[in-house]
């Protein structure tokens, strides 16, 4: 999809009349390129949509808000990799042009990968920012087999280039001796399930990008993603954190559902849940 914003507004086939009425726009990242190990992720942007909008829920968030309402969702399709064209660059540029029209980009992954030209957009609007990372994988690796934009580096990207003033990481249960340096390096506070306690508190004082890797979750909560890795977070504990966020929520990812690991469509009814949520949580800060 070209980020150009005439063709992006026709290529979504809906009106500036109508984009300037919503408050969210859902876009799709289908792009699994910079995966280690399986593919698969880049499949998950349509089907969480379609989770989403499934007759076996409904649309009313825990805090009682309607969002079904037609002034909330705007739609904004799915970016597919373009050949000859840089995807870092088309996604930066597709949030770009979101925000442009004052929307709240809530993206879907694909891989993790996504993120940090998600921020580098965002970084821009609001240079104070502070990022809340879910995830059982710190992310931080200075390069991953050889490629500086994997799917495990995109945190070490983003702190480098000082695109926001904290990192606070929470599920994590695999950081290794290089990842531990590098979070010592940039100030990356890990929260490592070792250390989880129910009662956690997260305060921030600068507006907030919330980033949900589906693995954060232990894999009997999510069993569809490319690398499960047991004693994780429930979806319950997942909730009350993001519920618990004070600070208005100025973007989020959901990101790593692979639907080729999941079981009877559980993990897509756990991003379902998490994107409601987390819209919920953006339109309470809105009004």
């Amino acid at each position: 999809m070209n980020p150009d914003h005439s063709t992006f507004m026709s290529t979504i086939g809906l009106s500036k009349k109508h984009i300037g009425d919503c408050k969210i726009a859902i876009i799709g990242f289908c792009y699994d390129d910079n995966s280690s190990f399986m593919r698969g992720a880049a499949d998950a942007p349509p089907l969480i949509k379609k989770a989403l909008f499934s007759e076996s829920s409904n649309l009313w968030s825990e805090s009682g808000i309607d969002l079904g309402q037609p002034d909330i969702f705007f739609d904004a399709g799915d970016v597919l990799p373009d050949a000859g064209k840089d995807m870092m660059a088309t996604i930066e540029e597709s949030i770009t042009s979101l925000l442009s029209h004052n929307l709240c980009p809530v993206s879907l992954g694909g891989d993790h990968s996504i993120t940090y030209p998600i921020i580098r957009a965002l970084s821009k609007r609001h240079p104070s920012l502070s990022i809340l990372h879910f995830d059982a994988h710190p992310d931080l690796y200075d390069e991953f087999q050889g490629s500086k934009h994997s799917h495990a580096s995109p945190f070490a990207r983003i702190m480098e280039e000082k695109l926001v003033n904290r990192l606070v990481q929470i599920g994590i249960r695999t950081i290794n001796g290089h990842q531990r340096k590098q979070a010592s390096r940039f100030g990356v506070e890990v929260i490592e399930m070792k250390n989880w306690r129910d009662n956690l508190e997260v305060s921030f004082d600068t507006p907030v990008y919330i980033s949900v890797d589906l693995d954060c979750f232990d894999p009997a909560f999510a069993p569809g993603v490319s690398h499960p890795e047991p004693g994780g977070l429930s979806t319950r504990q997942v909730m009350n954190l993001i519920q618990k966020v004070e600070q208005p929520i100025i973007g989020a990812d959901i990101v790593e559902y692979n639907s080729r690991m999941d079981l009877h469509n559980m993990t897509a009814m756990v991003c379902a849940k998490v994107l409601k949520e987390l819209s919920a949580k953006i339109m309470s800060n809105i009004g």
